[in-house]
């Protein structure tokens, strides 16, 4: 049975109501999930064992909030490289950026196809390595919790001693970890600019701080928070929430996506001599 609306606004109105109740509906499952009382099998050292190839199942990497299918950034691709609609990951549903920001991330969002770091295959940054749409693995001992990503051979450690200070600022950031029962809680700052968030342009300062708490829902489930802070960019603090699910592929494993070989063109093709051809595509 087809619909057949009488105005664009009516359109609209259905497609707003249907992602109003999708994210009811997340918010709903999310909440059911931190009250099961799971306990995950314990690792060594007597803490949850969060070992494991985990991956996010959603569309956080093309735009963190509510959104509906769109055109995406090369028209001439259609479908291919449309926009999935997303229910949304921010509580409240909303970014709270600052005036100037604000402004900033609508200059982005035009010039995303230039901007956006993921094209030029620069690491992701935190938290958007955390759902990006490759796996990740986490590598985890008493002392130390690697987290090791598919895409460009990203990597964080987590240092679970007593909190540290990054000698420099990196584009992973610096991580210092404790546990609360059956969380990890991960405080991360000294991050580089250039990193965003998602693919419409939401971004932060070289002042970002970042805690995130994960901890398991099941053998199966990881429950996924990230409280997201930069006074220089937001006028408060705002958190998202999600899960990752792990990859449970017979001889599932990471497999190496370095695409630095990719974007040599177009990063430095404008460089090439007069004359001299670019590689032939395969």
């Amino acid at each position: 049975m087809s619909i057949a609306f009488k105005s664009p606004m009516c359109a609209f109105a259905l497609a707003a109501g249907l992602l109003t109740g999708s994210a009811l509906l997340h918010a709903q499952s999310a909440k059911v999930a931190q009250t099961t009382g799971y306990r995950a099998p314990r690792a060594g050292d007597g803490r949850p064992n969060l070992n494991g190839i985990w991956e996010a199942m959603n569309e956080a990497n093309w735009d963190l909030l509510p959104h509906t299918a769109n055109f995406g950034r090369v028209v001439a691709l259609g479908a291919e490289d449309a926009v999935p609609p997303g229910i949304g990951w921010v509580e409240g549903g909303e970014i709270p950026y600052l005036p100037a920001a604000a402004a900033k991330k609508k200059e982005n969002y035009a010039n995303r196809l230039k901007l956006d770091p993921e094209i030029k295959c620069y690491l992701p940054g935190v938290p958007r390595a955390m759902y990006l749409p490759y796996p990740f693995q986490i590598v985890q001992s008493k002392d130390v919790i690697m987290m090791v990503f598919e895409f460009a051979g990203a990597d964080r450690t987590i240092n679970m001693g007593k909190p540290t200070e990054a000698p420099a600022d990196s584009w992973m950031g610096w991580s210092n970890g404790h546990w609360e029962g059956e969380t990890l809680v991960i405080d991360s700052n000294s991050f580089t600019e250039p990193t965003w968030f998602d693919r419409v342009g939401d971004f932060h300062s070289d002042e970002l701080h970042v805690v995130e708490r994960i901890s398991a829902a099941s053998p199966g489930r990881l429950n996924y928070e990230a409280t997201i802070e930069d006074k220089k960019v937001f006028s408060r603090p705002w958190k998202i929430t999600m899960p990752l699910y792990r990859r449970a592929e017979k001889n599932m494993q990471l497999i190496e996506f370095k695409c630095v070989e990719f974007v040599e063109e177009l990063l430095y093709g404008p460089l090439r001599k007069p004359g001299t051809q670019s590689p032939a595509h395969p």
